[in-house]
């Protein structure tokens, strides 16, 4: 398969290694200082093109690759909000284009995923007990809650009825400072986010009672998890058309 890489920061370059000793070909790397490369024939010649950048730059991303038709495989996030009708849009049978988009990658975070959905369907019953969140990441990541936080956040509320929203809990910050409060509204879902040091990714789910605590948790040991999901997902890509997800690939 032909893949073209957009961002070639740490991901963008472990990616690149997974997928070549997966036997695919890197026919374009587009980075801050190319972009004029989204108009060259390597890139057009992609099947997939896998996308790692940043919310501001994401969205154009899309539009440069589509106007070529190339699929695009996604984990940057913090753009759905402004855009998501016209990237729904443009991926219907209408529009014609194709992405895959998860906000984690990594195989375990899909497995972590299915937990979450299934023991918020059992809490659901259990009011006694309530729930908030935490995620831990590395002291560069600009975005809190981090997507994959959310997109938990947001399979608990489908499935749990007392909770109607997530907010910001507890900001613990790079610099060490403290911002906000876990003590929030009954229907509201608390996500505390850490900022330290060089930590991948840790997300953990509470459901807190008077009698006891359940948690779950995942702890990604490095990005290399979230490396190898990207390039299973443009594997996928290559054969699947619209707007695509993990529980797309995985049929938890």
């Amino acid at each position: 398969m032909k893949i073209a890489l957009i961002g070639y920061g740490k991901m963008g370059r472990m990616i690149e290694q997974i997928a070549k000793d997966r036997g695919h070909e890197i026919v374009c790397v587009i980075d801050v200082d190319n972009q004029q490369d989204f108009d060259s024939e390597a890139f057009k010649s992609a099947d997939v093109a896998i996308e790692f950048t940043n919310p501001t730059a994401a969205y154009g991303n899309y539009l440069k690759a589509f106007r070529h038709n190339v699929k695009v495989v996604s984990g940057s996030t913090g753009w759905m909000k402004e855009h998501g009708d016209d990237v729904r849009r443009m991926c219907s049978a209408e529009g014609g284009q194709t992405l895959f988009w998860a906000s984690n990658f990594s195989v375990g975070v899909a497995i972590f995923s299915a937990v979450n959905r299934y023991l918020a369907k059992i809490m659901n019953g259990f009011p006694q007990y309530d729930v908030r969140m935490e995620e831990t990441h590395h002291i560069h990541k600009l975005d809190a809650p981090s997507g994959t936080a959310i997109t938990l956040a947001e399979e608990i509320i489908s499935d749990v009825d007392r909770k109607k929203e997530w907010v910001k809990g507890v900001q613990r910050l790079a610099d060490g400072s403290v911002e906000g409060s876990n003590d929030v509204a009954a229907d509201q879902l608390a996500i505390e986010s850490i900022r330290r040091d060089e930590v991948p990714g840790i997300h953990s789910v509470v459901y807190d009672s008077d009698a006891d605590c359940i948690t779950i948790t995942h702890d990604a040991h490095s990005r290399k998890g979230f490396a190898m999901g990207a390039v299973l997902a443009a594997e996928y890509t290559k054969d699947h058309s619209g707007l695509l997800t993990i529980s797309d690939m995985f049929k938890f």
